[in-house]
């Protein structure tokens, strides 16, 4: 009786184990996180191994949380609350590789603006930049402020994440209103 019941609890666990353990392998959750800790799932990410160290991946957003606008002459998907908060895709061919130590392309994927809804059209300088971290299995990300304008052209290597520690800012956090991402 005791190794049947041991045996469920191992098997129960191996999921958690697992997920806990490869945070770069597998199918994820995409959230995204107000200041008050609410969440909204606005897609899942599919992890899959390419060897020991690295990942490729594939984002698949959930449209239907996003709504359509037309910002300075370009269509925008964006979630609505106290402020816009606009997905901006990464406009360059990119590998779509990361390792537990780098997550700059995933960043890279996981661009937004923010607009407050008083004001008109589209400032790419409130770009919205996730610096992204392992922590206890789980990828999060904390809101940095990025002038989104440098990506108005290529870098001269497109196998290198363009943007760096320099471009970005410590965002204002108790005024933004969807400061952290976590994909678990």
């Amino acid at each position: 009786m005791f190794r049947y019941f041991l045996r469920l609890v191992i098997f129960t666990l191996m999921p958690l184990t697992a997920s806990i353990a490869a945070p770069l392998d597998g199918n994820k959750l995409l959230l995204l996180k107000d200041r008050q800790g609410n969440e909204t799932e606005i897609g899942r990410i599919e992890f899959q191994l390419l060897n020991e160290t690295e990942s490729e991946y594939q984002i698949h957003l959930n449209h239907h949380q996003f709504q359509d606008y037309f910002l300075s002459m370009k269509e925008m998907k964006c979630l609505e609350g106290p402020e816009l908060w606009c997905f901006i895709p990464y406009p360059y061919q990119q590998p779509r590789i990361v390792t537990e130590q780098n997550l700059a392309w995933l960043e890279h994927d996981l661009l937004f603006m923010f607009k407050k809804l008083d004001s008109f059209g589209a400032n790419f300088w409130n770009g919205i930049y996730y610096k992204m971290q392992i922590e206890d299995g789980v990828i999060r990300g904390t809101a940095n402020s990025l002038d989104l304008n440098m990506l108005a052209s290529p870098p001269d290597d497109l196998s290198f994440p363009p943007i760096g520690k320099y471009d970005i800012d410590e965002a204002d956090l108790e005024k933004r209103w969807l400061p952290v991402i976590e994909i678990r």
